[in-house]
């Protein structure tokens, strides 16, 4: 994770022949100097994939799209790339539908669709050299249908937004307050909870919880919630907590 969180996110992917950037929500300036400080550069990537098109993961996709130099392809769904203001640009996009597989060098990419107040909004899982990868952020609660979807996950990275004692009684707005706890807003501690005790696959060797909201929620706490949930299903998994403000530790499989 290269950053994570309302401000911005972006991630990177990468295989000895393929690199792919999840979300470009970070400027180009920033994004070129978090993959940096972990060996890689913008000029490798192969593919950016974006997840929906709020600004916490597009901003920096305009100026991407406008560097020639650039040479990875812009993946989003049919209905997100008009909702996305591109400036003078015409990007190179390879556009698909929301639930599709499709493969991008030597991984294996599956899309599905999150409930998100987005136009289209889409989660992915990865799989190559028999890993498996998941990515569900920016989602209002887990349906069966994307249960399905983080089966058998070697990694998964899940949202953990916000504290509920600490959103009611934050600074937000009550029509924003209601937005975060509604089913098309962002996932809690406490569903985030009851996920890991009934239904994280127990082959998730790694689990990487982001999104935290600066305002609503703390990682010590997301740390205390997700260790106890763990703990009770006898689980063993890695636990990290992706942060707004530098890159997580980097999984090597």
């Amino acid at each position: 994770m290269l950053a994570s969180g309302s401000s911005g996110n972006a991630a990177l992917l990468a295989t000895e022949k393929t690199r792919i950037l999840v979300d470009a929500g970070l400027s180009m300036r920033e994004l070129g100097k978090r993959l940096a400080a972990i060996g890689e550069d913008l000029a490798s990537i192969d593919a950016i994939l974006i997840t929906h098109e709020h600004s916490d993961h597009v901003s920096g996709l305009p100026v991407l799209a406008r560097n020639k130099s650039l040479r990875a392809a812009i993946y989003m769904t049919h209905l997100t790339a008009p909702a996305i203001d591109w400036g003078e640009t015409k990007p190179r996009l390879e556009p698909f539908q929301a639930g599709a597989s499709f493969q991008i060098g030597d991984i294996e990419v599956e899309s599905f669709s999150i409930p998100h107040d987005a136009v289209d909004p889409v989660g992915f899982c990865f799989e190559a050299e028999g890993v498996r990868i998941g990515v569900a952020t920016d989602l209002g609660y887990i349906p069966a249908s994307i249960k399905f979807h983080l089966r058998r996950t070697d990694l998964l990275l899940l949202e953990a937004n916000h504290d509920l004692d600490m959103l009611k009684v934050g600074p937000y707005p009550w029509s924003v307050k209601q937005r975060v706890m509604s089913r098309v807003g962002h996932l809690s501690n406490l569903v985030m909870s009851d996920y890991l005790m009934q239904d994280l696959c127990s082959s998730t060797a790694n689990l990487v919880l982001g999104h935290l909201s600066e305002q609503n929620n703390h990682p010590e706490i997301v740390r205390l919630v997700a260790t106890q949930a763990l703990e009770q299903r006898g689980l063993a998994t890695h636990l990290s907590i992706a942060q707004q403000h530098r890159p997580s530790e980097v999984f090597q499989f």
